[in-house]
């Protein structure tokens, strides 16, 4: 397999733009929010890199998550922090399409499979290197779980330290999974929201940088590499809908952000999937403010989901999610918790596609959103599984046979 990393390049990174106001920072300094105290892109020189970089020449090259590096912020390959970030498959549930009235193609992008058995591994891997290229020693965040497993592990790949903050109801496994990684982790009283200002408030003291969701530039161009690969397995096409759990929103941001380079490099058309934000009833912002027409959100007060990606009351990003809902002509819709393990059994059972919570959520939100008639049945939907199942509560298992007494085997399976 052929090395995607090694040799330099020129990088095609001009400037850092503010998310609110256009307002344009210089991007050899690390930053956090923009001057406006908002979330910011990075910027390239689309024309320059569409030269350098024909579509034509990513067959020449490993697949995996750095074959796109011209498009991602890291200056020099020895920077890359990298635990073989792989190019997720795209996994196709004909009967639990066929099960819910859809006549078109549903695919899942099945994200367990990278580092660290989630998305967050793609945002994590490009922030972690490219703080590691500005000489970053110590780094913090707040996290439902698998971003502070995928912080732990590239940290500790590139001998950075880490400290992470983790809602005391985060799952057990993930808590765990973050401190056999190497970090510092600690449980808190409260949720994501209410432990971010732990970490904005210990900077000065502490001394470590926040990788905080969308308060630094780089997590969002790491999720935008879905976009890319997205497109790529499509044949240099887009999905009709696209279902992204939605918390944070950095994938959902990020992914429309590829959509608009390729297009501006040629590598995809002027069309666009409909980009649809799941996420839970009793704790929607999102949705809330997209019902209500409003451009901002409103934090949910006491906001709890037993779907832990989604325990997210208020993201820095509502903005930009809601920009994007409006430009896609798509639409925020919230599912209801009892509906997430039922649907996660039934895709296992029909297609043998193991969802994580947040994954069935969108397979939950898109037989809702095909009822209302809110999507076509013929639409060819892709559904975002952001972690492996794995990671998360099983059915237990209770029947038992005794092996030293007879065995009626006919009522070990099925009726015809």
């Amino acid at each position: 397999m052929r090395d995607n990393t090694t040799g330099e390049r020129p990088s095609f990174v001009t400037h850092l733009e503010c998310a609110a106001t256009g307002e344009r920072h210089e991007a050899n300094r690390p930053h956090g929010l923009s001057r406006a105290g908002k979330p910011l892109y990075v910027r390239y020189d689309l024309p320059a890199l569409a030269r350098a970089l024909p579509r034509s020449a990513l067959a020449e090259r490993s697949p995996d998550m750095w074959r796109y590096r011209e498009l991602l912020p890291v200056r020099h390959a020895t920077n890359i922090v990298s635990l073989g970030e792989m190019t997720t498959p795209l996994i196709s549930a004909p009967e639990s399409a066929r099960a819910s009235g859809g006549r078109g193609d549903l695919l899942v992008k099945d994200e367990g499979r990278l580092p660290t058995g989630s998305f967050k591994a793609r945002g994590l891997c490009v922030a972690v290197s490219k703080a590691k290229e500005f000489g970053v020693s110590r780094i913090a965040m707040p996290t439902a779980g698998n971003a502070g497993a995928a912080l732990a592990a590239y940290c500790s790949r590139a001998g950075i330290e880490s400290i992470v903050f983790c809602p005391d109801d985060a799952p057990e496994t993930t808590i765990s999974e973050i401190a056999l990684q190497g970090a510092r982790v600690f449980r808190v009283n409260g949720n994501i929201t209410e432990i971010g200002p732990i970490v904005e408030n210990g900077k000065e003291t502490a001394g470590w940088f926040s990788l905080s969701t969308l308060k630094e530039p780089y997590r969002v161009e790491g999720k935008k590499t879905m976009g890319l690969e997205l497109a790529e397995q499509l044949g240099w096409d887009v999905p009709d809908v696209i279902f992204y759990p939605t918390g944070g929103g950095t994938g959902l941001i990020g992914m429309w952000k590829a959509f608009a380079e390729m297009e501006a490099i040629g590598w995809i058309g002027a069309k666009r999937p409909r980009m649809v934000a799941v996420q839970s009833a009793t704790c929607g912002p999102i949705a809330r403010a997209f019902e209500a027409g409003r451009e901002t959100a409103e934090p949910v007060v006491g906001g709890h989901t037993n779907v832990p990606g989604l325990r997210v009351p208020w993201t820095i990003g509502d903005f930009m999610i809601l920009r994007v809902l409006k430009e896609s002509n798509g639409f925020a819709i919230t599912i209801e918790d009892d509906e997430v393990e039922p649907a996660r059994a039934e895709m296992a059972a029909r297609d043998g596609v193991h969802l994580c919570p947040e994954g069935a959520a969108t397979f939950v939100a898109y037989r809702k959103a095909l009822k209302h008639g809110r999507i076509r049945a013929e639409d060819r939907c892709v559904l975002f599984n952001c972690a492996s199942g794995l990671k998360y509560a099983m059915p237990p298992v209770t029947a038992r046979l005794d092996r030293l007494k007879p065995i009626d085997y006919a009522k070990l399976v099925s009726a015809p």
